[in-house]
């Protein structure tokens, strides 16, 4: 009889041993692949959730003085609008989501308020992303909580700023902040009104400072090729993002030998298992002239069969998992999570050897066993 019909009637026989086995590779199985197709989506969902934080970087004119600055949060002197073109377009300083401002404190109907004109975002090229914050079509603006609260402004109004008419396109909801007190339009509008074309006070940005001399690095990059310019650092921003993609990576290297080893441990346990319940059968298969390779070959055949069967059931299982919990945990890339057809193959590839692997100790001792010893036991 030949070792492939041997498994097979091995299996028949012993269900249970064969079931339990199932389990243990379908579950790591399916585990690996909910956790890597829904990875994509947790990482997009932390970048996306620590971007919303806001910029981490501000790019201000050069002799900016920073106690006015923070006095004020905006920068008293301009520098060139182009500026915002220049730094996306630079190679080697990997910094997105460029946002260029002009803002200016201004006395308007009466109340002191901030004008803000902001430019839609540049990005390098190569690298399309949803903005970050709002952009404003020109001719409209938007107006803050208080601001609008106060001055009875709503949606669909027509402001005079500074002679010039323009559609409320929102009013902003409370944000407890100085945003509170603003109208923010396009940043052409906003030049032409203060009669500031072509300027721009400020240039938030995104960039990851995840390596200690990142900012070091940038600062340097920037001093040569726009030497009338500074960088500023939102630390705590910055460090959360750092933080917080650390602790995902490290869970995540955590939790999958984990899981490996103690699907590794019950399955080596299985087949010891069922290497004493065939101790008997073993030393009768000896003495009838099986060598140790035909007897390893029944071991190893089924614990690579059970990989095979495991790795298919366990993609569907996983796949399923993933897509039916995946858009309740990830809601903002939900639309993100889609089955990963090539991990099938991967699976069909890996389960069996790992199976295999598992099984081999336990293998070793079955074909080592004496068949007179065993013989006489019984």
């Amino acid at each position: 009889m030949s070792a492939f019909r041997l498994v097979f009637k091995e299996i028949a026989h012993r269900k249970l041993n064969f079931l339990l086995a199932l389990l243990a590779i379908g579950a790591a199985v399916a585990l690996f692949i909910s956790v890597l197709t829904m990875g994509r989506a947790s990482e997009r969902e932390a970048v996306r959730l620590m971007r919303d934080m806001g910029f981490n970087l501000r790019i201000l004119p050069k002799d900016t003085n920073m106690e006015n600055f923070w006095a004020s949060d905006f920068a008293e002197h301009e520098m060139p609008e182009e500026y915002v073109h220049q730094l996306a377009s630079e190679p080697g300083l990997a910094v997105n989501h460029l946002v260029a401002t002009l803002q200016k404190k201004v006395d308007w109907s009466g109340r002191q308020i901030l004008l803000t004109g902001i430019l839609p975002e540049v990005q390098p090229p190569g690298r399309p992303t949803s903005p970050m914050g709002f952009e404003i079509e020109e001719g409209t603006v938007y107006v803050g909580f208080e601001l609008a609260r106060s001055a009875g402004i709503e949606k669909g109004d027509v402001i005079d700023v500074f002679g010039r008419g323009f559609t409320v396109a929102k009013t902003l909801s409370e944000q407890g902040s100085k945003d509170d007190i603003q109208i923010y339009g396009h940043l052409h509008d906003v030049q032409h009104v203060l009669g500031k074309r072509g300027k721009i006070n400020e240039i938030k940005a995104l960039h990851c400072l995840c390596d200690g001399g990142a900012l070091a690095t940038l600062r340097e990059k920037l001093a040569r090729q726009f030497p009338d310019t500074q960088v500023v650092e939102f630390r705590s921003i910055a460090l959360a993002r750092a933080e917080t993609r650390r602790m995902v990576e490290k869970y995540a290297a955590f939790i999958m030998p984990v899981v490996m080893l103690v699907c590794a441990s019950w399955i080596g346990v299985l087949t010891m298992m069922n290497v004493r319940e065939r101790r008997q059968e073993i030393g009768i298969l000896r003495a009838l002239g099986f060598g140790s390779r035909k007897i390893a070959s029944l071991f190893l055949g089924k614990a690579l069969f059970v990989g095979i069967v495991a790795a298919a059931v366990g993609f569907g299982v996983g796949t399923g998992l993933a897509l039916r919990f995946g858009p309740s945990i990830f809601k903002v890339t939900a639309q993100a999570i889609k089955p990963l057809y090539g991990l099938l193959w991967w699976s069909l590839a890996v389960a069996p050897l790992f199976a295999a692997l598992a099984s081999f100790l336990p293998t070793v001792v079955a074909v080592t066993q004496d068949p007179a010893v065993t013989l006489i036991e019984e």
